[in-house]
């Protein structure tokens, strides 16, 4: 009887032993499941967070950059200073541009509605200090340019970007006369009228970089370069550098007396427009291309893939 009894005993002592155990090993699975869900919620959260920081949430997509400025290999006259910015570029208002030269002052207003590319490049070489020291390096009876740190008419950024704002050729009967010096394809020149700014390039696509053009006297050039200001005030102080004319004499060349650049800058606010704008001269008939002088051009190194 006693020996039935142990067994008994020992029968239930193990029965509750296994029951001990399977409880045990419920528990266990059961704070391994709940661990398991607790990263997994963690883990959502934060991929939840990446998205909405990135703009995930957002009715708008992403857009892509505004600008296309192209990297060129570093080279002669190359002064590289990064990129400017592609996104959010500012594409209303105006903006001043105040050049301050050994001969004087010239003021222009920028207009990024037009050539928002342009104005945001010269924004950001402005703000870089680019332009300060340089010197200009070519006049003619019509234009002044500038814009090249090495003065060479070769140098610019480590980078270039596309035309924006051409103006449109001018309609046959606008063309120049048989008595003026004809250019290649008189039906594809424009008007750059007094007070114009715009960009200087090679004869590569897509080769704008620093260097710009101050027109001081109606001209006729290709209808080829990006017109990004108008100048409101120094137009004299221009004038007066092309009366000085060129160092070796000649019709287009580099200024007799440096034309040095102490500071450019550009700012959000409008200009001060108290001397009216300057309007296309009629008391003379305006400079051709070629024949007084050459288009504006710029050298470029090439372009980065």
């Amino acid at each position: 009887m006693a020996s039935s009894k142990s067994r008994q005993r020992a029968l239930a002592r193990a029965k509750a032993e296994r029951q001990i155990a399977r409880r045990a090993a419920a528990a266990r699975r059961r704070r391994q499941w709940q661990a398991g869900i607790g990263s997994a919620v963690v883990l959502a959260l934060l991929v939840l967070l990446v998205v909405w920081k990135t703009g995930g949430f957002s009715s708008t997509p992403a857009r892509v950059a505004d600008c296309a400025y192209t990297s060129v290999d570093a080279g002669s006259g190359v002064t590289d200073v990064g990129k400017p910015p592609t996104n959010d570029v500012v594409k209303n208002g105006v903006k001043t541009m105040t050049i301050s030269l050994g001969q004087g002052t010239v003021t222009a207003k920028l207009d990024p509605s037009k050539a928002p590319c342009t104005v945001n490049s010269f924004t950001y070489l402005a703000g870089k200090n680019f332009f300060n020291n340089t010197t200009c390096h070519r006049v003619t009876d019509a234009i002044l340019q500038c814009g090249d740190p090495s003065a060479t008419g070769s140098g610019g950024p480590a980078y270039r970007f596309p035309n924006e704002n051409v103006p449109s050729p001018m309609a046959p009967s606008a063309a120049p006369s048989a008595d003026a010096a004809p250019s290649a394809d008189a039906s594809t020149n424009a008007l750059y009228p007094m007070g114009t700014i715009a960009m200087a390039h090679s004869a590569q696509p897509d080769s704008n970089s620093s260097q710009f053009f101050l027109v001081f006297k109606d001209v006729q050039y290709p209808a080829d370069y990006t017109v990004f200001g108008t100048i409101t005030g120094g137009l004299d102080v221009l004038q007066k550098i092309g009366q000085t004319g060129t160092a070796d004499g000649s019709a287009d060349g580099k200024p007799k007396e440096d034309v040095k650049i102490s500071s450019l800058t550009v700012t959000d606010t409008a200009p001060d427009e108290s001397q009216p704008t300057p309007v296309p001269s009629t008391s003379a008939a305006p400079s051709t291309a070629p024949g007084t002088s050459a288009a504006p051009s710029a050298g470029t190194p090439s372009s980065k893939s």
